[in-house]
């Protein structure tokens, strides 16, 4: 890959890093300033169910964020855009799609195929 389409890609994906990052900060001062004294069962239900979203939102958003580190740390090392099943070059276009994505598309649609056979 030329050392621009790796620039490129580590500048979106600490974009998309710190994005993360300051919205997780955001979450953890609303939650830990909430005044949480609803005379309502009704509103402290909503607040809760509210606050349950939330933190699965936060749940997934940390699995990428673990997943965007790993992935510049391929950048860093040399072996971003490589495939982790095959070896073969990921294409820019799947790239740009997924940046965090370890496989070529054959290799992923070869293991999307297994784990719905498997019933996962």
């Amino acid at each position: 890959m030329e050392k621009e389409q790796l620039e490129y890609f580590r500048t979106l994906l600490q974009k998309k890093l710190d994005d993360l990052l300051d919205e997780a900060d955001r979450t953890l001062e609303e939650m830990t300033d909430m005044n949480n004294h609803f005379p309502d069962p009704t509103d402290r239900a909503s607040a809760e169910s509210d606050r349950s979203f939330e933190l699965r939102i936060r749940d997934r958003e940390r699995k990428l964020i673990k997943k965007i580190d790993k992935a510049l740390e391929r950048i860093e090392n040399g072996t971003y855009g490589i495939c982790e099943d095959c070896g073969g070059e990921i294409g820019i276009k799947r790239l740009t799609a997924r940046p965090v994505t370890t496989r070529c598309i054959e290799c992923k649609s070869k293991q999307e195929k297994e784990e719905k056979a498997k019933g996962i």
